[in-house]
């Protein structure tokens, strides 16, 4: 009964990842819709009142909705060779006993591919792009005229961080789709951005004399920020390290 019932898992997560692999480009066009969609709320809202948003107004709403995809674009094109890229010169991942395959080996692998749990890791990092845009959209308001410094740079450092990780997030779903050798330590890697980004718009913007009335919000929307990256960490780093799959798909290897 175990057994059928995994299967039935297995089975789904491949109809799942085909869908997602045939589907990219629908994908963008539905990302940009609902992206402008809402931040054309967001700006219309924010400016009630006040004229005729300027560029100055609307630029932070365009790259939240448009950078996503042009680095999904980008992504792609860096890794149209997906599994073919050469393998990392120096090994990071050492936990467990492990010996080398050849590519042709490990394509043969009945792990290879990035089905079975990987298909939610997978969901997971792509989620994060509307999941980070929804929360700026409620918690910063569009600019409209001139405002004090500190909402000046709140502004600044929340677009900042919201647009730079969409992006990031956005190439790590693309290299772990492509199977691309370099995902599991990039993946790393922009969690760790992801974390300093956090700190480093909470020290800029405290620098600015935010109000009390500011600070306390801000700081449980960081807070929530720096434990959502920390949850992801403890979950996915040791099957980033240690699962079969992982390691015959992206690093060519398998157990000793």
């Amino acid at each position: 009964m175990i057994t059928a019932y995994a299967a039935r898992l297995h089975e789904r997560s491949h109809a799942l990842l085909a869908a997602l692999e045939g589907s990219l480009r629908k994908i963008m066009l539905f990302w940009l819709v609902l992206a402008m969609g809402a931040c054309s709320l967001r700006v219309v809202a924010g400016t009630a009142g006040a004229g005729t948003a300027s560029l100055k107004t609307a630029l932070p709403y365009i790259l939240l909705a448009i950078m996503p995809l042009v680095s999904m674009g980008l992504a792609l094109r860096w890794f149209r060779d997906g599994a073919d890229m050469p393998q990392p010169e120096i090994r990071l991942a050492r936990a467990g006993a492990w010996k080398k395959v050849s590519p042709e080996e490990a394509r043969a692998h009945p792990l290879y591919g990035t089905s079975g749990i990987m298909v939610s890791l997978l969901i997971g990092t792509l989620l994060n792009v509307p999941v980070r845009s929804a929360e700026y959209l409620v918690a910063i308001p569009a600019i409209t005229e001139a405002v004090p410094g500190w909402l000046s740079t709140l502004h600044f450092m929340m677009t900042l961080d919201v647009v730079l990780l969409s992006s990031l997030y956005t190439i790590a779903f693309v290299a772990a789709l492509r199977k691309v050798p370099l995902f599991p330590r990039l993946l790393v890697a922009i969690w760790m951005v992801d974390l300093a980004m956090q700190l480093a718009v909470a020290q800029v913007v405290s620098a600015e004399g935010l109000p009390a009335t500011v600070a306390a919000p801000l700081h449980t929307l960081l807070d929530g920020n720096v434990k959502k990256v920390m949850i992801s960490i403890f979950l996915w780093a040791p099957y980033l390290l240690l699962s079969k799959r992982v390691n015959v798909t992206y690093r060519q290897r398998v157990e000793a």
